[in-house]
């Protein structure tokens, strides 16, 4: 898959209205993820996107392995994008999904490894929503 199919994908499901308001949202889920991440994990979780996707989880992030939990994901995503939560959170998800579909099992596991996801915890397993109920063309409207 290469950037303009990946964006497209993602315009479409999240039926965004144009490529700028896309690329808004897939960076600021990625970015904000490559952020959460170690670097190597980030690197691993990036190795199967187009390059220009993969730059927003590894070149564009200046610190990675900050500690912060899915409330704290949900608003840093909502800033960047300039969407309300909600919305964010569910780009969010379905932008997991995608990469979900393109990396190896192992990659992905590895993501969901370093996210807490208890609610007790960081409560990291909404991220995960789109892809624990079956994928998004499950979901479609």
């Amino acid at each position: 898959m290469d950037f303009d199919e990946f964006t497209g994908e993602i315009q479409h499901r999240l039926e965004l209205p144009g490529t700028g308001e896309t690329v808004r949202a897939i960076r600021a889920t990625l970015m904000t993820l490559g952020e959460r991440i170690p670097e190597g994990s980030a690197e691993d979780l990036a190795a199967s996107l187009p390059i220009e996707i993969k730059w927003y989880l590894t070149g564009a992030v200046h610190e990675h392995g900050q500690r912060f939990d899915w409330s704290e994901f949900v608003s840093r995503v909502s800033d960047i994008e300039g969407e309300d939560p909600p919305k964010a959170a569910y780009h969010a998800q379905v932008i997991v999904d995608l990469v979900g579909t393109l990396v190896p099992p192992s990659d992905l596991q590895q993501l969901r490894d370093q996210l807490p996801e208890s609610e007790a915890d960081e409560n990291w397993r909404k991220l995960f929503a789109v892809v624990d109920s079956g994928g998004w063309s499950e979901h479609e409207t």
